[in-house]
């Protein structure tokens, strides 16, 4: 008779799954993956992840969520520790940095791949927007204390977020110029983009 799990029990493996998944779509790609090779790699049998998941696309889904939700956490932390809005800016884009250079994997399945239905998972769509609002927060901020001009605060928000995504990107990438010091450039863009805050 098979064994009654508990949520704590479903909970636990579903995590192991997701673990597992995250290395896996990391190191070979989503399309290189099946829901057979995650089975082998958790020693379990071919239908094991199935009683967890509907299907591949759903673990996909839980990764990336669980990833969005690690990085909104890390971003709220970094919002919360500071008064001063262009203070509240330099640690979000700080703490942005910190989360995708300390997670590359997960960082890669949240930003790099667009799963087209998406709108399926509603905790896939409640943890992105999660993230995306405090990535917003500081440029309310900036707005609302008069420290940079009225503009379309979603645009202004995507232009930081640009330019801290490009500088992400390079680093993970190994793109940067030899002898171009990371810490070095991620010091010049933080300062020009808190320069570009002050109103003139």
């Amino acid at each position: 008779m098979p064994k009654v799990l508990s949520d704590a029990d479903v909970s636990a493996f579903r995590a192991r799954i997701c673990a597992a998944a995250e290395r896996l779509f990391a190191e070979r790609g989503p399309d290189a993956v099946n829901m057979r090779q995650l089975a082998t790699e958790l020693g379990v049998s071919a239908m094991t992840p199935y009683r967890y998941f509907k299907d591949k696309d759903d673990i996909l889904a839980a990764v990336r969520a669980q990833g969005f939700d690690r990085f909104a956490e890390k971003l709220e932390t970094a919002f919360a520790s500071a008064d001063e809005p262009i203070a509240q800016a330099h640690a979000v884009s700080s703490a942005y940095i910190a989360f995708a250079l300390e997670n590359p994997a997960a960082y890669r399945l949240m930003f790099d791949l667009t799963q087209p239905n998406e709108a399926d998972y509603p905790d896939l769509v409640h943890a992105a927007a999660r993230a995306k609002l405090t990535m917003r927060a500081y440029v309310d901020r900036l707005i609302a204390a008069g420290l940079i001009d009225h503009g379309d605060p979603e645009v202004i928000a995507h232009a930081q977020w640009a330019a801290i995504h490009g500088l992400v990107v390079l680093q993970l990438a190994g793109k940067l110029s030899e002898g171009v010091a990371f810490d070095a450039v991620r010091v010049s863009l933080l300062g020009a983009l808190a320069r570009g805050y002050r109103r003139a």
